[in-house]
């Protein structure tokens, strides 16, 4: 397999703090691997960084082996990288169709024809009796579940998950699951963080342990439910806390 997304030596810092440090990560086509740590270690900065929402002070990103480190994130989703972030981003006035046109409409223009039927993804998310429906009336998790939509449309070969099953149900978070693992299946890359552990785990090739801004531990799930560390540093409550 070949790498999708790397990072390499990673710093990022922010009033005078030092968020990231000398973080380094390889994401391969056809695999999901998760970030998983306490709040606060640095996940959404990491996905930040490597999506060009914020720029690092140290090290460099690589895209399907081009360096994309000075480029915004209009920039690399061009080029292939979906991005889910932790804050709400649909158009609230809109209704969940329209909302799904427009996503679709500029994946298409930013892609080339490279779109996928945004629609017919929702319909597998279990969004179809929401259409009509105003976008600033969705519950959380039909939120998320519309942003997923509008992130697959355009078909990325590295999709950034940053909590994509934030307040959604057991059923909804069972067909964001398949939906990403059918991404990766088909040879994208997927990088996901979520504090719903399990369902996230249930996921991934790999998983990571981040811990106050540094990777501390990169396993398979089996090893990482298990390791001292995850149980010391971040699990020793009830971390395998899927929805339930």
């Amino acid at each position: 397999m070949t790498t999708a997304l790397a990072a390499s030596s990673l710093a990022v810092r922010a009033s005078g703090k030092m968020l990231l440090r000398d973080v380094s990560l390889e994401v391969l086509a056809g695999q999901v691997v998760g970030v998983f740590g306490p709040s606060g270690a640095g996940k959404t900065t990491l996905f930040r960084a490597l999506a060009g929402e914020i720029a690092p002070a140290e090290g460099r990103v690589h895209l399907g082996g081009e360096d994309v480190t000075a480029l915004a994130l209009w920039q690399r989703a061009r080029r292939g990288l979906g991005y889910l972030p932790q804050t709400p981003s649909v158009l609230p006035d809109l209704s969940v169709r329209q909302n799904l046109d427009v996503f679709e409409r500029l994946a298409r223009a930013q892609r080339k024809g490279g779109a996928a039927d945004a629609v017919a993804i929702a319909r597998e998310l279990g969004l179809e009796a929401l259409f009509g429906a105003r976008a600033a009336r969705l519950s959380g998790g039909e939120r998320r579940r519309l942003e997923l939509a509008r992130a697959l449309s355009a078909s990325p070969r590295v999709l950034v998950c940053d909590e994509p099953f934030a307040a959604v149900d057991p059923l909804g978070a069972s067909r964001v699951g398949d939906r990403l693992r059918a991404l990766a299946d088909a040879g994208a890359a997927v990088l996901v963080a979520d504090h719903h552990v399990e369902a996230a785990l249930r996921l991934c090739d790999r998983a990571l342990l981040l811990l106050e801004g540094e990777i501390a531990l990169d396993d398979t799930p089996a090893r990482f439910r298990t390791h001292p560390l995850v149980r010391e540093r971040y699990a020793a409550d009830d971390p395998w806390n899927a929805p339930k």
